[in-house]
Order: structure tokens, then sequence, then C-alpha cells
């Protein structure tokens, strides 16, 4: 008997694959400021996404569930073309990078809402998914605050 139903499996196994997407992307927008903190803080937000990528993977197969294989959507590569083309054509290029963060940060806890809110979950993924969670809002806020003051 399996652990999680398909349309679950199907939904974690998504997560997995925007959570490498978004390491992708934070070390994409890094590339594109040019404030060395920020630069700083997007290449720790890409390191902590790898981190979730590995926490998800382990935690689901030691769960019983099969990890689709994936390195990464069609669409998260689209939206890395976006950053650069933006990039290229923004005035204030640290702040365009930021509002990129939040919007995708902003997306991201929607997506883990929405597997929390919906789906059933043993308590262990459950509180993976809360952790990993919480992260991000931190990280959207911190996004929220350092557009703030550019």
């Amino acid at each position: 008997m399996a652990l999680f139903d398909k349309k679950t499996e199907e939904k974690l196994n998504d997560l997995i694959e925007k959570a490498y997407d978004a390491e992708k992307g934070f070390k994409k927008v890094a590339e594109n400021v040019d404030n060395p903190r920020l630069k700083t803080f997007f290449l720790n937000k890409s390191r902590t996404r790898s981190g979730y990528v590995n926490e998800l993977t382990d935690t689901l197969r030691n769960s019983g569930m099969d990890i689709t294989e994936r390195d990464g959507s069609w669409s998260g590569s689209l939206h890395r073309a976006w950053i650069d083309t933006k990039a290229f054509f923004s005035m204030d290029n640290d702040e365009s990078m930021l509002e990129e963060v939040r919007t995708g940060e902003k997306q991201a806890i929607d997506d883990y809402n929405d597997i929390l809110n919906n789906y059933e979950l043993n308590p262990t993924v459950r509180a993976l998914l809360l952790k990993q969670k919480a992260e991000i809002q931190a990280s959207y806020n911190k996004a929220d605050y350092l557009e703030g003051i550019q």
C-alpha cells in the first residue's frame, strides 16, 4: 500500500522541483546584483534551497515515496531567462532583483500552503514542510525589508 496517494506524490515531487528551480534562480539573481551584501544574501538563499531539495528528497524517500529525478522545470528555466532580461533593461538592478525574489518567495509560500492544507501528510513530512515554509516566509520578509531600504 502506498503511503501517499498519486496526487500527493505529484505535488511533493513538484515541490522538490520548484526548490531546485529556486536554488538555480537565486544563483542567477546573485549574478545580476551589484551590492556585495545582496549577492551574499542570494547565494545563501541558493544554498538553503539546495538543502531543501536534499531534505525533501531524503525525508520523502524514507517515508516510502518514489522520487522523480528532475533537473528543474521548463517554467523555472524561462523565469531565469526573464531575470537576465529584466536585469539587462532595469535602471535599478538590485531593487528589481529583490522584487523578483519576493514574487518567487510568495509563490513558494502559496505552494507550501496548498500542500499543507489540502493533502494528507505524515507527521514527519508535515513538520519538514512547516519548517521550510517558515524559513521561506522569513526570507520573503527580509527581501521586503531590503527592497524598502534600497
